[in-house]
């Protein structure tokens, strides 16, 4: 098969679909990879490390879209929905819960889309998903201390304090991976922790890992009344696969916290789970509301790209192979990757992301 992977579009995405590592795979399969010059530049690799792969390199984004596969990171912007056809296969991130014009225009197309975030174990766990969590859990708090920051805009904490003064709170919302990671970073600088989630069995799970270093509350209106104002780091890391994001902090709720007190909401790709959380960009990461630093960035994993590509790649691969090998008859032998598929032959196929959008079924 032939597969291209483009360069991404996405404001400061260094992340590529394929790192050379891969594409030798591939090739050694039996496939042909084209890929798009200086596609891997921003994560270290260069286009002679394709080539020495086994990959074309090609000078146009339209060289590398007409093939029969397209392995990207991010989902397709305005500028490429041009690329867009019947026949083809799209395997990226799509997050469509939070996008309804690329829904529709991948239904126009006709192209089969397959979202990484979709593709879904019989246990529930989401294997394309987790390392970008893993993390985005951790540099939620990376972030969030350097907005913290008075140059920054923030109230000037230190989130570890120092003998003598008090450490800073960070209020995580969701103890899933995102949550989970987030809290291993906090710790470690020396913070006080809060988690909220509604899941008992997985506050039980996290009291197992973290012990007494934090404290474990279950999501409900009067604990997050109490602790959101409290918060001088917010992180919302809240995740319903293939829907819209619940919206946990209202403004009003908002308007309780400290000015300067910062916000990452990484849910933002999903919506974001906090009222005035709206998409930034790596270029123009924050703005501030009601006195608070918001930061909404939807691709915050791309700011690590050497790591993140690579992350991706270890559990993109097999399915790549498959998609590569196979085409679309591997979802009929794979059901972890079928789940994955969210658009095909201008239908709609994901439940939940047919939920949200019940007027394009």
């Amino acid at each position: 098969m032939e597969i291209g992977v483009p360069r991404e579009t996405k404001d400061q995405e260094f992340r590529v679909g394929l790192s050379p590592s891969s594409v030798r795979v591939l090739v050694e399969r039996g496939h042909a990879v084209f890929v798009e010059k200086e596609a891997g530049l921003g994560s270290g690799f260069s286009d002679s490390d394709y080539g020495q792969a086994g990959a074309t390199l090609v000078p146009l984004a339209k060289d590398v879209w007409s093939r029969d596969l397209v392995v990207k990171v991010k989902e397709p912007l305005a500028s490429e929905y041009e690329f867009l056809r019947s026949g083809q296969i799209l395997f990226t991130y799509l997050h469509l819960a939070a996008n309804r014009s690329l829904t529709e225009r991948l239904l126009e197309s006709g192209v089969s889309a397959i979202a990484y975030e979709t593709v879904e174990l019989p246990d529930r766990r989401l294997p394309l998903l987790t390392p970008m969590s893993i993390i985005a859990g951790r540099l939620s708090v990376q972030f969030g201390a350097h907005f913290l920051e008075r140059q920054q805009g923030g109230r000037g904490v230190l989130l570890g304090g120092i003998p003598g003064v008090k450490p800073g709170r960070v209020v995580i919302l969701g103890g899933g991976v995102v949550g989970t990671e987030a809290a291993r970073m906090a710790i470690g600088m020396g913070a006080q922790v809060q988690i909220l989630d509604i899941n008992v069995d997985r506050l039980s799970y996290l009291e197992t890992l973290f012990g007494s270093r934090i404290e474990l509350l279950y999501s409900n209106a009067n604990h997050l009344e109490a602790a959101v104002p409290e918060a001088d780091l917010l992180i919302g890391a809240v995740l319903i696969s293939a829907k819209r994001a619940p919206t946990l902090v209202t403004r009003a709720l908002l308007k309780q916290m400290r000015p300067g007190s910062v916000i990452v909401d990484v849910a933002v790709d999903q919506g974001g789970c906090i009222e005035t959380v709206r998409p930034t960009s790596h270029t123009h990461p924050t703005y501030i509301e009601e006195g608070v630093v918001h930061y909404g960035v939807p691709n915050m994993p791309g700011a690590v790209p050497w790591t993140a590509t690579q992350a991706l790649n270890n559990t993109t691969l097999p399915y790549v192979l498959k998609l590569a090998h196979s085409g679309l008859a591997a979802l009929e032998t794979d059901s972890v990757l079928a789940m994955g598929l969210n658009v095909q032959r201008h239908q709609l196929i994901h439940p939940a992301v047919r939920e949200v959008f019940p007027d394009l079924v």
